[in-house]
């Protein structure tokens, strides 16, 4: 069967990685540790997927700009402390080396650091599956398109051949904006009722639930 796409994009944290939960929780806890109203659990899961600055600004709207560094690096703190405990959906490494297997090309486009998705792909160990990667700290946030515009221009890749898949609106939306095809996992971060808003090819569980859909 023709394949109809050549390179796919994945989110990270709440597509690939299992983190939602953590990062909603260090995000409540940077708030309290600086004396901000605690944000809702759902509130913080919403921002997961934005560069972090973008995600403080959404769940601290009346912190100043100090407070906001201050935000930042607790969270930060309470992140290292948790990251090394996380794990890929099950799975998925194995879903990756059979894209890898039947010709897909692979890349990342994340709202980490650049440091913390080095850091995740090591301690993962499925840095070798991926060609190229974005994160938010070094090109425009989500959901700029512009994450994605640059990996197809490094991957020499037309907007038609890409597939973007993620957790989120805001990879949804990024994806539109870029005029790339998208397929979404309730994973992550957001319900599956605001993933249905998005003509998304498919909506699935997990992403290694898309097998079907991409593995002929």
């Amino acid at each position: 069967m023709t394949r109809r796409f050549d390179l796919i994009v994945f989110d990270w944290d709440g597509t690939l990685l299992d983190s939602t939960a953590t990062i909603a929780r260090c995000i409540q806890a940077a708030a309290k540790d600086v004396d901000l109203p605690e944000p809702s659990f759902q509130t913080a899961s919403h921002v997961i997927g934005l560069g972090l600055q973008d995600a403080l600004l959404h769940v601290a709207p009346s912190a100043t700009a100090e407070q906001r560094m201050q935000m930042a690096e607790r969270y930060r703190v309470h992140y290292l402390a948790s990251d090394a405990h996380l794990t890929l959906f099950e799975g998925t490494k194995t879903f990756l080396q059979q894209l890898s297997d039947y010709g897909y090309r692979l890349a990342v486009a994340t709202g980490k650091s650049r440091a913390g998705l080095n850091r995740a792909l090591l301690q993962t160990r499925v840095k070798h599956f991926f060609e190229a990667t974005r994160t938010a700290d070094e090109t425009a946030s989500k959901p700029d398109p512009l994450m994605l515009f640059e990996l197809m221009q490094e991957c020499n890749v037309a907007a038609e051949r890409t597939l973007m898949i993620g957790d989120t609106t805001h990879d949804l939306e990024m994806a539109r904006a870029a005029g790339v095809q998208s397929a979404a996992v309730s994973s992550g971060a957001h319900p599956e009722e605001q993933l249905r808003s998005y003509a998304s090819i498919a909506q699935v569980s997990t992403v290694v639930d898309l097998a079907k859909l991409l593995i002929n």
